[in-house]
């Protein structure tokens, strides 16, 4: 992401524009009765309230309870806490059924039957003022006016409120991807390490509902970008894959929501929350991998599902189904493992065991419809397809090192994949019995009793009243696939936005990480050759190289100042040529200029008299980290003030 800082002043036309870009943007939220997942994501803020009572209380009891010595008091106290124990418990599973519904809620769009996909309900927040804490900062650092900025205050506050319901679509992901560039100018501007803006971010875990709360906006970033990957988690879900263009989108925001939690993996560290937790993430970059290959598992059945296929096709769609088995099973290992199971909802880990159990029947399915009802491949194909396509057997009795040819031995090896297929697939409704939450969701039943079917009718059609022959174990089907999901982290650059807070001055010199002494006005005069100074750069102008004995050295004016003002007119945003341009218009009268200084970080701002030369201000500022003074176009870096996993810490803390 490389938000932009808009060259131009802060003028009256600009402002609308931006003020303008930024509402249409916030357009894209709806209040939660408005949205047809607005029922779910109100109950389960609820819940979250809810939870946040009984663990107040939890821990107040907790506190008396260590605190007396009666008896009777503690035995009280003791009750106390296994009542709120149990409505804890409760509102747990209350909160485990709203995401495990949220597998029905966001069903596709086809009228068709496929396999539900696992969306990710979005963090919930609490409202944040930002107006105490940043009209500090502008009085007191910036030593601006700070009641001038009510506006672009309000602004931010708008724009925070707006992202915490977005829309399922593009509309909504831009919004959110908006407020994290804002972010990012915000850490850019305001936040000098060590330091915090003395703000308290508030958000609730979306797993469990405990909320978690941290001072550094590292945090905030972190959670808005959690809520970006599980938008497209939710996008990904809902999309219509009957269809090559649904499967596509669905591929596409998967990738992407893996492509943030992964992103969110390795730039952060000590999260607050579990679900924010390295372990967390991993498995849900995981998950979302898995259900991109499944979505292009469905894409290749789209083209012609009913036509007759070769052995070849058959057997590469059994690979492929092998594949998507293989990637959620390995997902439900991560989630039957601590920490992760202690927070997983049981819904989420009973649906990937039963999509471990449905697509790895499949496979065995489409490997008997290509040894029974495909036409043979091509002689020469034969040789290679038992170390391709089927693994080892299951028992000792293999079917040797060639591949069936004569149509009894393929009848009975399709017989052993279909007797394979029927026990996946009632092993995959047994588990699906299990679940209460999964049991309300008809569409992931008629799925798999259609599947088993139409396993039961393909065996019935191959056996055979005088075969008493015991069918022996069928081989594994080895996992291929020819398209693997790629990761995509969120592209924050096609999101252009504009520092709200421009009108501050450029970052390359006014943000909280450096200090400053104001200068002036000072009236400097046009001698016989010139204004005896040399400037260089845009927004702010520099004053490069200053001429002993000049109308500039005689004003006070030193190598190393930035002119913020000319004639009372601020220009911080100001061109070179634009500057030059203006001086080369002065009279006689001479002009009126302002500038600042840089200090070095050890000097506090205001105090002393000395100003380093232009060469050992640069080199002060290379040794502290400013950087030489950027063009028009700077911008912050898009992951200033994560907090790195090298570094391990108890919170999430600014880089410095």
């Amino acid at each position: 992401m490389i938000p932009e800082e808009r060259p131009d002043g802060p003028g009256a036309g600009e402002e609308s524009a931006r003020l303008e870009e930024a509402g249409s943007v916030r357009k894209g939220s709806d209040p939660l009765a408005q949205i047809p997942r607005g029922r779910p994501q109100s109950r389960r803020a609820r819940v979250h309230q809810q939870i946040t009572k009984e663990l107040r209380m939890r821990t107040g009891a907790e506190n008396l309870y260590r605190a007396t010595s009666n008896a009777w008091v503690r035995e009280t106290v003791a009750l106390e806490l296994s009542y709120v124990n149990s409505s804890l418990q409760l509102l747990k599973e209350e909160l485990e059924e709203l995401n495990g519904s949220s597998v029905e809620a966001d069903r596709p769009e086809s009228e068709g039957i496929t396999v539900p996909l696992i969306p990710l309900g979005l963090k919930e927040t609490r409202e944040l003022d930002w107006s105490t804490p940043l009209k500090e900062l502008i009085s007191g650092h910036f030593g601006e006016d700070s009641a001038s900025y009510e506006a672009e205050i309000k602004e931010l506050g708008d724009l925070r409120q707006a992202i915490r319901t977005p829309n399922r679509s593009e509309v909504g992901l831009e919004l959110l991807m908006a407020y994290y560039n804002q972010l990012c100018f915000l850490d850019a501007r305001f936040v000098a390490p060590p330091g915090n803006l003395g703000l308290l971010f508030h958000w609730y875990d979306s797993l469990t509902g405990v909320p978690a709360q941290q001072r550094a906006l590292a945090f905030e970033k972190g959670s808005v970008l959690f809520n970006i990957g599980a938008l497209h988690t939710q996008i990904g879900a809902r999309q219509d894959r009957s269809c090559p263009e649904g499967t596509r989108r669905a591929v596409e925001a998967f990738q992407k929501a893996a492509g943030a939690f992964s992103l969110l993996r390795e730039n952060f560290s000590g999260a607050p929350s579990p679900d924010m937790s390295p372990a967390s993430l991993s498995m849900l970059e995981g998950l979302m991998t898995a259900q991109a290959q499944e979505c292009i598992f469905e894409g290749l059945l789209l083209p012609s599902p009913e036509a007759p296929q070769d052995c070849l096709a058959q057997l590469r769609l059994a690979q492929e189904a092998a594949q998507v088995a293989a990637e959620y099973r390995q997902v439900h290992q991560t989630m039957t493992q601590p920490p992760v199971r202690d927070y997983v909802p049981f819904p989420w880990t009973t649906l990937v065991h039963v999509k471990a159990e449905y697509f790895c029947a499949l496979a065995h399915y489409h490997a008997a419809v290509a040894l029974c009802d495909s036409p043979p491949a091509a002689e020469e194909d034969f040789p290679a397809l038992p170390q391709a396509f089927l693994g080892p057997p299951a028992t000792s009795e293999p079917w040797g090192a060639v591949f069936p040819q004569e149509q009894e031995e393929r009848r009975n090896l399709g017989k052993a994949h279909l007797k394979r297929s029927i026990l996946g697939q009632e092993e995959a409704l047994r588990l699906h019995a299990v679940c209460r939450a999964l049991r309300r969701v008809d569409l992931l039943q008629a799925v798999l009793a259609q599947a088993l079917q139409r396993s039961l009718a393909k065996y019935s059609e191959l056996d055979r009243e005088d075969d008493f022959l015991e069918t022996a174990e069928a081989p594994d089907i080895q996992p291929k696939t020819q398209q693997k999901p790629e990761i995509r982290a969120p592209s924050f650059s096609r999101v252009k936005v504009t520092d709200i807070f421009q009108r501050l001055g450029p970052l390359s010199v006014f943000s909280a990480k450096n200090h400053w002494r104001l200068a002036g006005p000072v009236r400097v005069t046009r001698g016989e050759a010139g204004f005896g100074l040399t400037l260089r750069g845009d927004a702010p102008v520099l004053v490069a190289a200053v001429m002993p004995g000049g109308p500039a050295a005689a004003a006070g004016l030193q190598e190393g100042d930035y002119i913020v003002s000319l004639n009372g007119q601020p220009c911080k945003w100001w061109r070179h040529a634009e500057v030059v341009a203006r001086l080369k218009g002065v009279g006689d009268e001479g002009v009126s200029l302002q500038v600042v200084t840089l200090l070095p970080r050890a000097e506090p701002p205001g105090t002393g008299h000395h100003r380093p030369a232009l060469g050992g201000l640069l080199r002060i500022q290379k040794e502290c980290g400013w950087g030489t003074p950027a063009p028009a176009r700077a911008s912050p870096r898009c992951f200033l003030g994560w907090s790195r996993k090298a570094k391990p810490t108890g919170r999430l803390s600014p880089q410095p």
